[in-house]
């Protein structure tokens, strides 16, 4: 997904080469996706409004049309080819539906408002900004809405941590530490992929505060 704290012609480059076969090959290796949207929808049943930071061609936004019939859905993203294509997939939800091509380098609106907030492989994209882009969210955040992150959270083998690397990717166990400063924890797991090659997490936090 490419939502980066500022526009990056490498990462730009990168998504327009790869938007066309981005749902046929991350199956493989970004894990979790689904499991981050029913931990979310476990402490957030009923979302009004959900942001998704780095939407990509709008899989996760499909399942949360699904999921949240009744929730205005902002999709997020930096490449306008990803965009496209999950602007056509999600053509038969309309206005429900609303499009924002830019980098994440500030909140949304003046005003906090949104009942979840997902990064979905996203944040590990943002380096340097991860803990901007956090802080955005977190001023995105309706009193009481929640922050849902699946990525990758660290590997042990150097030459795949380079691998990476050239891939955009910052695998070094640094997000999950940032993501509890002002939240309050609801759900926080690690997993192992491919038998510890290397590790993903989920998490999912609450803002303060009671959604008048």
């Amino acid at each position: 997904m490419s939502a980066t704290l500022s526009r990056d012609p490498g990462i730009e480059s990168y998504y327009r080469l790869h938007a066309r076969i981005y749902d046929a090959t991350r199956w493989s290796f970004l894990f979790g996706r689904q499991a981050i949207l029913a931990a979310a929808g476990a402490v957030q049943p009923a979302p009004r409004r959900i942001l998704e930071v780095g939407c990509g061609t709008g899989r996760n936004l499909d399942e949360l049309a699904r999921r949240f019939p009744a929730a205005e859905i902002t999709g997020l993203d930096l490449s306008a080819e990803m965009l496209a294509i999950a602007r056509r997939k999600l053509a038969p939800c309309g206005d429900r539906i609303r499009w924002e091509q830019r980098a994440y380098d500030a909140p949304l609106g003046p005003e906090p408002g949104f009942d979840l907030v997902l990064f979905s492989y996203a944040l590990s994209m943002f380096n340097p900004g991860f803990e901007a882009a956090i802080a955005a969210a977190r001023r995105d955040l309706a009193p009481g809405g929640c922050l849902a992150v699946v990525d990758f959270h660290r590997t042990r083998r150097r030459w795949f941590g380079r691998w990476m690397g050239v891939n955009h990717v910052r695998m070094e166990g640094h997000l999950r530490p940032a993501l509890g400063l002002g939240l309050q924890p609801l759900h926080d797991e690690v997993r192992s992929a491919y038998g510890g090659l290397w590790e993903y997490f989920l998490f999912v936090g609450r803002a303060p505060g009671t959604r008048g």
